[in-house]
């Protein structure tokens, strides 16, 4: 039995965190603190982070893994703490949530994952909140799993426990069902939301071929005739780095084939043009066609990510709302419009923690603003693509209905005749609405409309 100075030693000691973990802390805080987005911040860390193949695996379940379920873990969490939950130490719930989810949805042993988790506590915490954090995960680990959720089947709300259960807040739960009207098609969704999405590697037509795609390793996309889903880091690919294909969901590459389909004339304009995935596969279709294209993005940073994408295509940096000033019409303009990203919660976990209806109402209106400003600067004849990543009925349905009041003029277009083939179950009152249980695409939104003279 060690002497009583040998265990203050022992305690005192330097603190011995494995650099994989250390990691994963570091980059949960950075989203969970300071607003970072964990699909930007992952890939660049792990390029440069030196670990082998197994360790980044391990840095993006636990990324990943620990963001996805926070509400979840939280909720075991807050009934161990001897404090209030919502009162501890930004640290601290960062790092317990971080062994919860090593104890809870890991093949990892409890004490390997308590004594593992300690040590990041240590070495970013200090040692007294590293003992809190013992504290917490030993009690976590005296039940089981299927014990500290047994209560769930008591609770009659079916939103309080799917929100609990598959770890969404209650407002997102509610949106869902507001669409779907069926509590198993709502439970499907909540729980594709947690299961982790292979990247997806699309085409850009002049440039690569889906065939390429595949001779790399790749799998076809089931309705994308120039996707792939690919198994490894798209960031080592010849590919990708030299900026012949690039990385989209099969949700984004419909989106963006469906309104190249219908879009006609000289000139598109991509007005919120983002990090540029719809642009590049916009930008190279139009390119093919002989069409003029522009893309608009209103963050210098993000717009020079579009310019290294479209190929020499027309960048513009500004506001989408004030596009008009340039003094030019367009024939198709895709509006892929900010938006809750309530459809892409599978690859950006932390949204469903960070948005909330106060974003909702902000974000629609924002919406109409860019309907407004994209409607005055289309030609007649023209097409306009509204699109989200988005199923709630706010940021889709809503917004075409409110389209249609204000604006006379604007035809909305059944998009059927223009889906790929064997895409079913895929429509609302005539504008694509795909889902991830249904699709295994990102939800995504569009509705087509054609400017009548």
């Amino acid at each position: 039995m060690p002497t009583l100075v040998e265990a203050g030693r022992n305690r005192s000691r330097s603190p011995r965190p494995d650099a994989a973990r250390l990691l994963a802390f570091d980059l949960i805080t950075e989203v969970t603190r300071n607003a970072g987005y964990s699909n930007l911040l992952l890939p660049s860390a792990l390029t440069s982070s030196g670990l082998d193949e197994r360790d980044r695996n391990l840095v993006t379940e636990l990324v990943y893994g620990t963001l996805r379920m926070a509400g979840r873990h939280d909720w075991i969490l807050e009934q161990v703490s001897d404090r209030p939950w919502n009162q501890v130490n930004p640290g601290i719930i960062d790092v317990a949530r971080l062994g919860v989810h090593q104890i809870h949805s890991m093949r990892i042993p409890d004490h390997a994952a308590v004594s593992a988790t300690v040590e990041v506590a240590r070495a970013r915490l200090g040692e007294s909140k590293a003992s809190f954090v013992n504290a917490l995960l030993r009690s976590v680990t005296r039940k089981p799993i299927d014990e500290w959720f047994a209560p769930l089947a008591e609770i009659q709300d079916p939103i309080v426990r799917l929100s609990i259960q598959y770890s969404h807040p209650e407002w997102i739960v509610s949106a869902y069902y507001d669409l779907l009207k069926d509590w198993h098609q709502v439970e499907a969704v909540v729980a594709m939301n947690n299961l982790p999405a292979l990247p997806t590697l699309v085409a850009w037509p002049g440039y690569s071929t889906q065939a390429d795609l595949i001779a790399l390793g790749a799998k076809a996309t089931t309705y994308s005739h120039l996707g792939a889903r690919f198994k490894g880091n798209p960031g080592a690919l010849e590919l990708i780095r030299h900026r012949l294909a690039g990385v989209a969901d099969e949700g984004s590459q419909l989106v963006a084939t469906v309104f190249a389909s219908i879009a006609q004339g000289s000139s598109w304009l991509d007005l919120c043009a983002g990090p540029g995935g719809k642009a590049a596969l916009l930008s190279s279709i139009a390119a093919l066609r002989g069409i003029t294209f522009t893309a608009n993005e209103i963050s210098t940073p993000r717009s020079n990510l579009v310019r290294n994408v479209v190929h020499g295509a027309r960048v513009w940096t500004g506001d989408g709302r004030e596009v008009s000033t340039h003094g030019e019409s367009f024939d198709a303009i895709l509006i892929d419009a900010p938006c809750t990203g309530l459809g892409a919660l599978r690859r950006r976990p932390e949204i469903r923690w960070r948005r909330s209806l106060a974003d909702l109402r902000e974000l629609t209106q924002l919406q109409r603003e860019l309907i407004d400003e994209a409607i005055g600067v289309l030609s007649f004849d023209g097409i306009l693509g509204y699109a989200t990543c988005s199923p709630h009925l706010a940021e889709t349905t809503v917004q075409v209905s409110d389209i249609l009041k204000k604006y006379p003029q604007m035809q909305l277009l059944d998009i059927t005749p223009y889906l790929p083939k064997g895409l079913e179950d895929a429509t609302r009152a005539g504008a694509m609405a795909l889902w991830t249980h249904r699709h295994g695409t990102d939800a995504m939104f569009l509705a087509v409309f054609r400017k009548k003279s």
